[in-house]
């Protein structure tokens, strides 16, 4: 058995350098929520040393709230800002002989494309225009994925180690209660049942199918780097491989 570990760069954590030795692909911000040019490349050069594979996180407009305010733009202006995060990013990788392997988007803009269609859509189309190689990581079984799918793209269906699950399989709202997991055996648990059972137990108590490929780590908690570790000593205690192949 095998599974993806993702974690995202360039935000201003203090810890990015470490958990590159604890992931398999990095998601690296884009400018629009974090990140400049500078942090970007340098990201870049940390993952490569790393041999972790390098992805554009990519977001809405919205750097005073990191990414997280709910906007409604039209298609085409999210079509164009996606190229232009994801273009420089892969263009920032490619200079240092590295390659762009995959597009996560961020925070609000991600929620929003897993219940949306039309703003799925034109994610979908952005990243094939760029590259139809590249590889399109949604929450697993949303409206994200079937975009990617219908586009022809390759897809990554994602779970969240320590975020709470509603009965439809969507993120509990960071605004409600239950949305963070703050215990670190629960979200333990919680992920190695995603990975081995292909199930998540909701609040309301259901339990949901999910396609676990690719589990998220949130790199800028006060305990991420702890997380990681332990995660990573439960992968190998159920002879789980960490791998972004």
């Amino acid at each position: 058995m095998k599974i993806d570990l993702n974690a995202d760069l360039g935000e201003g954590s203090a810890s990015d350098q470490e958990l590159l030795t604890l992931v398999s692909s990095a998601n690296i911000a884009c400018g629009f929520h974090a990140g400049d040019a500078q942090t970007m490349l340098q990201s870049v050069r940390w993952a490569k040393a790393s041999g972790v594979a390098i992805g554009a996180h990519p977001s809405f407009p919205d750097r005073e709230n990191f990414g997280r305010t709910a906007m409604q733009l039209p298609p085409e202006t999210v079509y164009a800002q996606m190229i232009y995060q994801i273009g420089a990013l892969k263009s920032i990788a490619e200079s240092e002989g590295g390659r762009l392997v995959h597009v996560k988007p961020h925070g609000m803009l991600y929620n929003q494309a897993a219940a949306d269609a039309v703003l799925a859509d034109a994610i979908a189309r952005a990243v094939k225009a760029v590259d139809p190689a590249l590889i399109l990581v949604g929450l697993a079984g949303s409206a994200s994925i079937a975009a990617a799918a219908h586009h022809g793209l390759r897809t990554r269906e994602e779970v969240f180690a320590d975020r709470g699950y509603l009965a439809t399989g969507a993120l509990v709202p960071r605004s409600q209660p239950g949305a963070m997991i703050e215990e670190a055996d629960r979200a333990l648990a919680q992920t190695l049942a995603m990975v081995q059972q292909r199930q998540v137990q909701s609040i309301s108590g259901e339990w949901v199918a999910v396609n676990a490929e690719t589990v998220c780590l949130h790199g800028d908690g006060a305990h991420a780097l702890q997380f990681a570790r332990a995660l990573r000593a439960a992968f190998a205690s159920h002879q789980i491989a960490v791998t972004s192949e």
